[in-house]
């Protein structure tokens, strides 16, 4: 028998955490077989050593999303609980950063080894479903990055591909119109920063966000560079972005192969890219999950629901 304690961010994190009449405690305990109490302001565990590892593990990543969302779902505490168990949580991986005023860390073991092959090679592929952070995760690594000089530059793109609507007659300029394609770019960026930094950041084209086909031709050295949504490249598009890298650059392309906007019977440049360049030497790819999301509690049902898998009974 072993005992170990954790402290508490304070007492309305630890009712969030612990559930309605304690109900995410009595699950812990249940699963993993481990006594659990509060006092002090710290939570108490108590047990086999494995399971005293197992159920820290546990809270403390529960604790973590209580910090950072101020809420906590019985799904977020069945999964983590799943991850843990199944030894798919116990990849150590240090936080990006603080950026924003907030600590940026991965919270999934898919999201720890995305961030972990960004972090390890200059060119890193990953697909997923809706909600997994694989533009948030990416962005904040190139924040990241600039922040410590590793870079000089952030090239945030995305192919103008409409998914079902048509933008042609929106009023405006050209920035005008392109505008709705590059705004989850324009929205994860400015949970990392300042908006007046990233203002300067912008003006000075120390951060560029632009559409795909402004690209061609052009050569970036010391740039951290993420292309979002990239299943809707073509095989073309996607060579020319890929060899746009320069001296000192990464690249990060994302996509979700199951929502691609292009015609009927055209073969992706994600997929495509994927088959090519799988096992080259500084190359990763990585695939996450429907137990990667990390947004509302919902989305993980709506996009199991889309995908055909039994649904849960409540």
């Amino acid at each position: 028998m072993t005992e170990t304690s954790i402290a508490v961010i304070d007492s309305r994190a630890m009712v969030a955490l612990f559930g309605t009449c304690d109900r995410h405690l009595r699950k812990v305990r249940k699963s993993l077989e481990v006594g659990i109490s509060s006092r002090d302001g710290k939570i108490h565990i108590e047990g086999e050593v494995d399971a005293v590892a197992k159920a820290t593990q546990v809270l403390e990543q529960l604790q973590s999303r209580v910090h950072r969302y101020g809420s906590l779902a019985e799904e977020d505490v069945d999964r983590v609980l799943a991850e843990v168990v199944a030894g798919r949580a116990s990849l150590p991986c240090a936080a990006i950063g603080v950026l924003g005023g907030r600590e940026v860390r991965p919270r999934t073991s898919g999201q720890v080894k995305y961030v972990e092959a960004m972090r390890r090679n200059d060119l890193v592929m990953c697909t997923g479903p809706a909600g997994t952070g694989k533009t948030y995760l990416a962005v904040a690594m190139a924040v990241a990055a600039l922040h410590q000089e590793q870079v000089r530059k952030i090239v945030l793109v995305r192919p103008a591909v409409e998914a079902g609507e048509s933008l042609g007659f929106l009023p405006g300029d050209l920035q005008a119109k392109i505008n709705p394609y590059l705004r989850p770019l324009l929205d994860a960026l400015r949970e990392m920063m300042e908006y007046d930094l990233m203002k300067r950041y912008r003006e000075e084209d120390i951060i560029e966000i632009i559409p795909l086909a402004y690209m061609r031709g052009r050569t970036l050295s010391q740039a951290f560079m993420i292309l979002d949504e990239a299943q809707n490249t073509t095989i073309s598009q996607m060579k020319m972005f890929l060899t746009r890298m320069g001296d000192g650059s990464k690249i990060v392309v994302s996509g979700d192969t199951t929502q691609v906007d292009l015609p009927p019977g055209a073969r992706g440049g994600l997929t495509d890219a994927l088959d090519r360049l799988r096992g080259l030497e500084g190359v990763s790819a990585v695939k996450l999950t429907t137990s990667d999301i990390v947004r509302h509690p919902l989305v993980q049902r709506i996009v199991d629901a889309y995908d055909g898998r039994p649904k849960k009974r409540r």
